[in-house]
């Protein structure tokens, strides 16, 4: 990279976690699939993901959207995502900060977009106060029951599922859901995906679980029917309820018997922040999840890359 670069940026949050849409600098990515130039950029351009989430210019909990060239028609853009350790698949509360800051930036307006990500096509429909909805990929349980053996812990047990992300998800083991218990449940969840690498417990095709989730009671259940902590692959956890980790619990309450179709699932964060989903029924007894909540435009900035500085591509 010669020269002086710069990145323009716009930041959002949703739900209380942040996404830094990257909205143009970024490299040449030579057009295919989104999943093709995902890895196109995990491979030979790196140093955007750094240079956005890393500091001295990001933070641990910073998601970075990159926006580039669909190749699915009718796709209004096409976007990879990324964090502190590397690149993911999908991100739904991510995918509402990139409606809410194309809305900003005058390119879509209420109504329904269709936009492409890593793991398929989604389509967002936003509508008044920063509300966005956004119709996530196929979902599914792939494990009903899987324990493993955690220090300190014993056997935990919980399920597998897919939705965008890969997940374990845990009910009523580990320290309880509390904001105070950050720290707490940063290091049970932190074992526990320790646990299922040790043992070889893996998704579909050896797809690998790099999120925790872990559920206790809503603090108020006249506004959430649960509360949730993600653990992030990057060991920082989700502000926000987390899109593909409800759209995995919806999944599982689905497989399970206990969700109906159109039925809604209000599913809180660890900071009290709320989604709201429910399932359409899918081809292969997979379900399309649609997860519902606020995104909001909180800042814009050029990030200058200056090959002089030490830290010009992140600490």
């Amino acid at each position: 990279m010669p020269g002086l670069t710069k990145l323009q940026v716009i930041d959002s949050h949703t739900a209380g976690e942040p996404t830094r849409v990257v909205v143009s600098g970024g490299p040449e990515l030579g057009g295919g699939s989104v999943a093709d130039q995902r890895l196109r950029l995990a491979e030979e351009h790196d140093w955007l993901r750094t240079s956005c989430v890393s500091e001295p210019r990001g933070h641990d909990a910073m998601v970075g959207a990159l926006l580039c060239e669909p190749s699915e028609s009718g796709c209004i853009t096409g976007v990879i995502f990324f964090n502190n350790v590397g690149l993911l698949q999908g991100c739904v509360h991510g995918t509402m900060g990139v409606a809410v800051t194309l809305a900003h930036l005058g390119q879509i307006s209420e109504g329904n977009h269709r936009i492409e990500t890593p793991v398929g096509v989604v389509e967002v429909s936003l509508g008044q106060d920063g509300l966005v909805s956004v119709e996530n990929v196929a979902s599914f349980r792939h494990g009903g029951e899987v324990t493993v053996n955690v220090p300190e812990w014993g056997e935990v047990s919980g399920e597998v599922a897919w939705g965008g992300n890969w997940f374990f998800l845990v009910e009523g083991q580990g320290p309880p859901v509390e904001a105070s218990n950050i720290d707490a449940l940063t290091d049970f969840t932190w074992e526990v995906r320790k646990a299922l690498k040790r043992d070889g417990i893996t998704g579909e095709d050896g797809g690998e679980i790099d999120h925790i989730e872990v559920f206790g009671p809503p603090s108020d259940p006249t506004i959430a029917d649960s509360r949730n902590f993600v653990l992030c692959p990057g060991k920082e956890y989700d502000r926000s309820p987390c899109g593909t980790g409800t759209s995995a619990k919806l999944a599982c309450l689905h497989a399970a018997g206990k969700l109906e179709e159109g039925q809604t699932w209000r599913q809180a964060s660890i900071l009290d922040t709320v989604f709201e989903g429910s399932v359409r029924m899918g081809d292969d007894e997979r379900v399309i999840p649609m997860i519902r909540g606020k995104a909001w435009v909180n800042g814009e900035a050029t990030l200058i890359l200056d090959p002089t500085d030490p830290f010009c591509f992140g600490v």
